[in-house]
């Protein structure tokens, strides 16, 4: 009986043991591929995204696939200074196969707090961002004057996405 509960506790235990490395994993990737834009390091960067990527950022208008995203993103890589995100919180999450990783985490910009939300893929051995998304907090008590701020700008968007 005493053996079949250690058999028991150590794969308990070597399950959370693995699911923490793989958490670590991702974190890691994470965490280099927004110091790559804090360094302005465009092949960092973009190695950590996969090939097939679609990165969204803050503006309606902005929905990127991978090639896209790089011609956006290197005149500000080339300038030396691209963004500066850290994170403040993250929660990782894996598919039961353990071979993709979803996430999202709160960070510290130049825009104040904004929210991330990326799509892991692990290929060979190696995570890559597939989808990653950020968007800008807006706090409860200032959204109404920030759907003001926003109306005319977006009514212009809302109205050309409905009549293509």
């Amino acid at each position: 009986m005493k053996q079949i509960l250690l058999t028991i506790m150590l794969a308990v235990f070597s399950m959370s043991l693995f699911a923490q490395t793989k958490k670590e994993e991702v974190a890691k990737v994470m965490d280099s591929w927004h110091q790559a834009a804090a360094k302005a390091d465009f092949k960092a960067y973009f190695d950590l995204m996969d090939e097939e990527s679609i990165f969204i950022g803050t503006d309606a208008t902005e929905r990127w696939d991978k090639p896209a995203f790089m011609a956006y993103a290197k005149p500000h890589f080339d300038k030396g200074k691209a963004w500066n995100f850290t994170s403040l919180e993250r929660h990782i999450n894996f598919s039961k196969n353990g071979k993709t990783a979803w996430l999202d985490e709160l960070l510290d910009t130049q825009m104040k707090i904004c929210r991330g939300s990326a799509v892991l893929e692990l290929k060979n051995g190696k995570w890559f961002i597939k989808h990653y998304v950020l968007s800008m907090t807006v706090p409860n008590d200032v959204s109404g004057d920030v759907i003001k701020t926003k109306a005319a700008i977006e009514d212009k968007v809302i109205q050309s996405i409905k009549h293509k």
